[in-house]
């Protein structure tokens, strides 16, 4: 079957290797990495024949993988921890670079390969250090905002060392040859700036006008590869254009929405590019080096450890916060086997080398989420210590900021009337929205607002959803409603919800659901004509609440207080 036959084997074995490494508590890369090793040529049982096909599509995938990155990264994620990771993160960068290249140097490794692998291994895994903060509820401590400011900076770092690595490896690294390389870089970078930052959203809002999510996704695609290609036309990488596309991107209020659709793409041709990785996997290496390979991993993880921590410590950070932080950023990242690729395929690295720093990624990634989970519940005990409560504020506090906030899904009439309310009693709030009408007009009053669908987890994390106190579901759609609660539920079991019911069925699945308030607003206006109505026959006022308690305590059952 070829290609088909190849792809079909892939998917199979990253799904059963994800399987796997759900189980046993691990990341799912590092089970799609075992899945490739399973099809790869080096180990018996069922191989993958068109590797060069597979490889291209893996390309696909690290672009993709990049452009969301880039769609995620955002300055003002480094204003709570400015210093640490715009000085700090740099250093430690720098210093770990060289603990990991003199680490293989002492075990045989060439020079110009050591200083790519002391790349790879500066490089810590956002993949694994969100995802377990998420799992663990955990992302609003101090340390964790730390860490992700750190990962920040780090991934940024990316795009530098795929330009600035092949000049150094490739037996070409004079100095003109570096100032081409880094002139070329920002030209491209400022055009990007200057012509993609007013045409590229223009565009993008045109299409999202049209309400077609489909059409959206596509036109997100096309900008992200078509820059991709701009960049690999002008000698730089693929990868690192598609990057530099979603860069542009994060600033606008498209963003969220942007990455909520790319995210299964950039699942599915990530899943393609860690198998990638995997097929080129020699088992045998490890077998052969089990003292050296153990030897670096090691070292490696407590020397990082060691240097993030102490660069925390550096930076005004007190008690057990440092080394949370060293401890979290311990392990090599998923970018490192974007740089070993990119090595191993431009003949800077030899396959030894790629073994070496393949074994010591995924080693290294398999033992953090085991340390990692139990240092995070005493960053929550120090939390109120280390950080200052916030000012006192009359006005809707920024989206950066936002805790203990009411999460208001839908601006419709509804919505609006809700917000006005939380406006009046001086709550926080954040409105999320599909409309793009509404959006604009929620910006131009410089209301907190996201643009997108509040059923993704995406725009969920975006909204704070983990942190809030509340969650308002205005919105018609009821499939809308039953999968935005259920899933803002996963991420917070204790959310307080106040939900719509379209229809009086569906006011008992909700109330299943555990949804503390429940409204159905034919049946409310209901109640509301009746209470005129009565008040007009001159009933007493106290008459009329009995009635109307009698009848929503008849639709929304006693156990479940009615809105």
């Amino acid at each position: 079957m070829g290609i088909t036959g190849d792809f079909v084997l892939i998917v199979v074995a990253g799904f059963l290797g994800g399987l796997v490494a759900r189980a046993l508590g691990l990341p799912l890369l590092v089970g799609y990495v075992a899945a490739g090793v399973a099809v790869g040529p080096h180990t018996a049982g069922p191989t993958v024949t068109q590797v060069h096909d597979i490889e291209v599509l893996a390309e696909i995938g690290v672009a993709l993988l990049l452009f969301a990155l880039g769609l995620e990264v955002s300055i003002r994620d480094l204003r709570v921890v400015g210093r640490v990771a715009l000085v700090g993160a740099p250093l430690q960068i720098v210093l770990t670079a060289a603990l990991g290249a003199g680490l293989v140097t002492l075990v045989g490794v060439p020079g110009r390969e050591a200083a790519w692998f002391g790349a790879m291994a500066a490089m810590s895994s956002s993949m694994v250090v969100l995802k377990t903060l998420a799992a663990t509820g955990t992302t609003s401590t101090l340390a964790s905002r730390v860490m992700i400011g750190v990962l920040v900076v780090q991934d940024l770092a990316v795009v530098p060392m795929m330009i600035l690595l092949p000049q150094l490896g490739g037996g070409s690294g004079e100095p003109g040859g570096l100032a081409g390389a880094a002139g070329l870089a920002v030209v491209f970078l400022g055009g990007m700036v200057i012509v993609g930052t007013r045409w590229l959203p223009v565009v993008l809002r045109r299409v999202a006008g049209w309400q077609s999510r489909e059409l959206f996704l596509v036109a997100v695609v096309a900008a992200g590869v078509g820059i991709g290609a701009i960049a690999w036309s002008l000698g730089l990488s693929f990868a690192v254009g598609a990057f530099v596309a979603g860069v542009v991107l994060s600033e606008s209020e498209l963003r969220h929405q942007a990455l909520s659709d790319v995210e299964p793409l950039r699942d599915i041709f990530g899943l393609l590019f860690f198998v990638s990785v995997g097929m080129l996997f020699d088992p045998g290496y490890v077998l052969e080096h089990v003292a050296a390979v153990t030897t670096v991993v090691m070292a490696l993880v407590f020397g990082k450890a060691v240097i993030c921590g102490g660069i925390a410590r550096l930076f005004g950070y007190r008690n057990m916060a440092p080394w949370i932080v060293g401890l979290g950023l311990a392990q090599i990242g998923e970018f490192s086997f974007v740089l070993a690729r990119a090595g191993l395929a431009g003949g800077y690295l030899s396959s030894e080398t790629y073994d070496l720093a393949l074994s010591s990624t995924v080693l290294s990634m398999a033992i953090s989420p085991l340390v990692f989970p139990g240092l995070l519940p005493a960053a929550r005990a120090i939390k109120d210590r280390l950080r200052p409560a916030p000012p006192a504020t009359d006005r809707p506090i920024e989206r950066d900021d936002l805790e203990n906030h009411v999460v208001v899904a839908g601006y419709g009439r509804t919505g609006r009337a809700v917000v006005d309310a939380l406006q009046t009693v001086g709550l926080p709030y954040l409105v999320v929205d599909q409309h793009r009408e509404s959006l604009q007009a929620l910006l131009d009053e410089d209301v907190p607002a996201i643009w997108g669908d509040i059923t993704s987890d995406t725009i969920q994390r975006a909204a704070g959803i983990d942190r809030a106190r509340m969650l308002v579901m205005t919105v018609p759609d009821w499939s809308a409603v039953r999968l935005g609660i259920e899933r803002a539920r996963q991420r917070h079991p204790r959310l307080f919800v106040v939900a719509r019911a379209g229809t009086l069925e569906r006011v008992e699945t909700l109330r299943q659901l555990g949804i503390e308030a429940v409204v159905q607003p034919e049946f409310e206006g209901g109640v509301a004509m009746v209470r005129r109505a009565l008040g007009a026959c001159d009933r007493p006022a106290a008459e009329i609440d009995r009635v109307a308690g009698a009848l929503r305590a008849r639709l929304y059952a006693p156990d479940v207080p009615s809105a």
